[in-house]
């Protein structure tokens, strides 16, 4: 039998003694410069030059760059994969610095220049990266005022800024560029340093396009900075496709390895373990590899996956570990002799990111450097991953973010990257550009997690809930890579291989399973279960299904003790902020949400994400044809309170598109597997909304221009489920606990 090493065909050498041999080149450009493959393109923006790595994140130089010409560099570790946060950071920097956007350009997600932020997640852009930039730019100003007020021999309060110029009081100037003088603003970044105050903002809460969605509709290529990984098409660049198992830890028997090699344009067949990829100089050629190797590999089967029939009523015998989310002693005692109680059993399927284009990533490997683009939420954590599979240092490899076309969660963007790192070790001084097919994206990613919640609650004499009890099983919601090669899909299949993953993130599943509402004996526990299908982190995390079952649970509580669902939660409500946010939504529907005619109903949910985030309520208008036997969600009316709003046009554009998305997965979608694989492999067997579909949206922002900014990217997920569930009811008479709410669950 041949050794691992001789199993990459073609070239002759293994890849870890590959990379021993090889030298070392320190961080810089490949065939794409630092400009052109990161960042967003501004009229008099530039970039700074390649540098052995970022700065520490205390300094101010590690966030912000000013340039002789009087520009700005801001640099970022989040990465823009669809939310608008690269403008939003850039009108931070530009109102703190008194200058003009588009002097300001901004730098994302690059190990080899940015800060390491670690994952772009849980609507923490903006509070995060925001408020560090912030501050950067503020300090950085205060320390340009300080170098003035010394040149001219003025006060710093007797100066004043214009678009970068310092003025003082004898009318003499000096530009930012004249102050720093080609020198890097490395002090350390204030806390303390004076912020703007909001009433003399300039740029901050107001609208500004995204300069990036011209390129991206028209498909301009992304070393312009405006188009998608995909996109990317460097001169000597090689195609690759990987030829995935036919299902779950099958095991790879044989391969057609003279067919596939006799194939025009094919220039290597790599096998490493049961890992097995073709590269071609054509994307054609590596296709029509890949379609003969499908076809005639052999792959030995490993257990067959459970019947799906069985997984919520499976759920509480697969538990593996519980955590207590919060404990009330009199919980079980008040729920027992309350004068009403009530239980019910929601459920959430597995679902896909669903991403419009399947995942790509490019890596190239010259002098012992290898340098990955990819659409990674976590280019930091990734490198880590990557340089443990490869047996690189991660000194060695520099990971470049590049946006994505549709992400909003851990998709398959890690994968193709490790796909795309492992491929270039290949073909050394060629980029190589690996594009996931359909069928992989749907089959392979890492799926949001199914969950089972179990909610009991009880009501006094008054109608008020003395008791809460949650019982939630779900499976983690993040496997992210962050150091451990095994969270890697391809290094699960490679011959020196890590183990399976470990636990993963528990916390993520009852993220959100706290109700916001005041309730005396509140009681959770979250159950982690080990289940069938491959999952991590999609967008909202648990978040999604947990307000799902609260908000509709609320609404059943409410039509219990016979009262309006809004006047209901009001009464549990003492968060003045929440109450205003129900209230604008109320204001905005043009009639009572309680009100219904036949086949239409009107339905109401509200949540604060992570319960410290965004507030956002939400009011759904759906039509039910019995007849017909058709669901639809005609209209979407919510509002949204993110403390600070940065953006109103990206605010209301990033909750509008969450609202859809939502009402996509709560009527449509549910990943759909058999004991031999998984069966949701296309847009067929996993419909997502089309545009004739979609409802009508708008959403009104309630700005607090003297309160922080809250993450408000996922805030609209859960709400959304649960306003369309309460008004299918009131439209139907029929309450759907399972999701995704179909025509079909209405029917008898």
């Amino acid at each position: 039998m041949p050794t691992p090493t001789q199993r990459i065909t073609r070239s002759g050498t293994d890849r870890r003694e590959f990379l021993r041999q090889s030298g070392y080149l320190a961080i810089g450009f490949s065939w794409l410069g630092l400009e052109s493959c990161s960042g967003e393109a501004t009229a008099g923006g530039s970039s700074p030059s390649a540098t052995p790595g970022p700065p520490d994140s205390d300094q101010i130089n590690a966030w912000l760059r000013i340039h002789e010409d009087g520009t700005a560099t801001v640099l970022t570790g989040k990465i823009a994969i669809g939310q608008g946060i690269l403008v939003a950071l850039r009108q931070m920097a530009a109102e703190e610095l008194d200058l003009p956007l588009d002097r300001v350009s901004i730098i994302m997600a690059d190990t080899g220049h940015t800060p390491n932020e670690r994952y772009t997640a849980g609507s923490a852009s903006i509070e995060g990266s925001g408020t560090a930039i912030r501050r950067a730019a503020a300090t950085a100003r205060q320390q340009l005022l300080e170098r003035a007020a010394d040149q001219l021999g003025a006060a710093v309060i007797d100066l004043t800024v214009t678009e970068g110029v310092i003025t003082g009081p004898g009318l003499d100037e000096l530009s930012y560029g004249e102050l720093v003088a080609g020198e890097r603003l490395t002090d350390e970044v204030s806390p303390d340093a004076p912020q703007k105050d909001p009433s003399d903002y300039q740029l901050v809460g107001k609208p500004e396009p995204r300069p990036e969605v011209i390129g991206m509709v028209t498909g301009r290529p992304a070393n312009e900075q405006d188009g998608y990984v995909q996109d990317m098409r460097p001169a000597g660049m090689v195609h690759a496709r990987v030829v995935r198992p036919p299902v779950y830890r099958a095991r790879l028997q044989s391969i057609p390895t003279d067919e596939v090699e006799a194939l025009p344009d094919v220039l290597q067949l790599v096998r490493d373990g049961d890992y097995l990829a073709v590269i071609a100089t054509s994307e054609y050629a590596a296709i029509r590899a890949w379609q003969t190797l499908r076809q005639k590999s052999e792959w030995e089967a490993a257990d067959p996956l459970p019947d799906p029939a069985n997984l919520f009523d499976d759920m509480p015998g697969r538990v593996t570990n519980s955590e207590t989310v919060t404990s009330a002693p009199n919980a079980e005692r008040e729920w027992e002799s309350a004068p009403l109680r009530l239980e019910a059993l929601y459920t959430r399927p597995y679902q896909m990111h669903g991403s419009i284009g399947p995942s790509c990533a490019l890596a190239e490997y010259t002098d012992g450097q290898l340098t990955v683009w990819t659409h990674s939420q976590g280019v930091y954590p990734l490198r880590d991953s990557l340089a443990s599979m490869l047996g690189l240092a991660a000194e060695k490899i520099r990971v470049i973010g590049v946006r994505g076309a549709g992400c909003y969660g851990h998709n398959g963007a890690d994968d193709a990257a490790a796909d795309a790192a492992r491929l270039a070790l290949a073909v050394p001084d060629r980029p190589v550009r690996v594009q996931w097919m359909r069928e992989d994206e749907h089959g392979w990613e890492p799926y949001g997690s199914a969950m089972r919640l179990q909610l009991r609650g009880a009501l006094d004499a008054d109608n008020r809930i003395v008791s809460w009890i949650t019982d939630l099983w779900t499976d983690v919601h993040s496997h992210r890579p962050g150091g451990d090669a095994a969270e890697l899909l391809a290094a699960q299949y490679l011959e020196d291989g890590p183990d399976a993953p470990t636990e993963g993130y528990l916390g993520g599943g009852y993220r959100n399973s706290q109700p916001l509402y005041q309730i005396p004996n509140l009681q959770i526990e979250a159950h982690r279960i080990q289940g069938p299908l491959r999952v991590s982190a999609l967008r909202s995390l648990g978040a999604y299904g947990n307000i799902f079952a609260i908000e509709s649970f609320m609404d059943e509580l409410a039509d219990r003790a016979g009262e309006d669902p809004v006047d209901f939660r009001l009464k549990h409500l003492q968060d003045e902020r929440a109450r205003a946010i129900i209230e604008e939504v109320t204001q905005q529907v043009k009639r009572p949400v309680t009100n219904t005619e036949e086949g239409r109903g009107w339905g109401f949910a509200f949540a604060r994400y992570k319960n410290q985030a965004a507030y956002f309520a939400v009011a759904a208008e759906v039509a039910y044809d019995a007849a017909a036997g058709t669901l639809r969600v005609l209209k979407l009316v919510g509002a949204i309170d993110a403390g600070q709003t940065i953006n109103p046009d990206g605010l209301k554009n990033q909750t509008e598109g969450g609202m859809i998305q939502s009402a996509s997965w709560t009527t449509l979608e549910a990943v759909k597997w058999n004991t031999n694989g998984i069966v949701s492999l296309d847009w067929e067997t996993y419909p997502i909304l089309r545009f004739p579909e979609v409802p009508e949206v708008s959403v009104s922002i309630l700005d607090r221009p003297g309160t922080p900014p809250l993450g408000a990217g996922e805030a609209a997920q859960g709400p959304t489920a649960a306003a369309i569930a309460n008004a299918v009811f009131r439209a139907t008479g029929r309450r759907v606990r399972d999701l995704p709410i179909t025509a079909e669950k209405l029917v008898g």
